[in-house]
């Protein structure tokens, strides 16, 4: 029986590894010196938008054994969400409006998606309350 060296010695030239490393540090030095790059690394930063305030988010459940509405208070920050009492509120929104939203009470969570205009809104949503899987509507107006 006869091994070949040929295989191993494939392997063993570590030329064109090397070469393709500097040709990927390369390519991330140029696209961190790019026009731009600079502003994606800093973190954004949360200026007043015209949605900012305080929402009250009344759910009606269309699918599934939960109650039949529930009501959580939400804040807007500029492009974010939190709970203003009634739960934790996590998500965002666009500057055209578009909300995604995450609440959870306790084992119970739903997530939505919808649109906010001028002092009100609406969309969908569904989620796992105390247990059971449901879906329906939200409708939102800013205090």
């Amino acid at each position: 029986m006869t091994i070949s060296a040929r295989p191993i010695l494939s392997f063993a030239d570590f030329r064109r590894v090397r070469a393709l490393r500097w040709v990927f540090a390369a390519a991330v030095l140029a696209a961190l010196a790019a026009p731009g790059a600079a502003d994606a690394r800093r973190p954004p930063t949360v200026r007043a938008g015209a949605y900012d305030g305080t929402w009250n988010v009344v759910f009606a459940t269309q699918a599934g054994n939960c109650s039949s509405t529930n009501s959580v208070p939400f804040t807007v920050s500029g492009t974010h969400l939190s709970s203003a009492g009634g739960g934790k509120v996590t998500g965002g929104i666009s500057r055209g409006g578009v909300v995604a939203v995450r609440i959870s009470v306790g084992l119970s969570a739903a997530s939505g998606r919808g649109r906010l205009a001028g002092n009100a809104g609406a969309g969908r949503w569904s989620g796992v309350i105390s247990g059971d899987r449901c879906s329906g509507s939200w409708q939102a107006t800013r205090s």
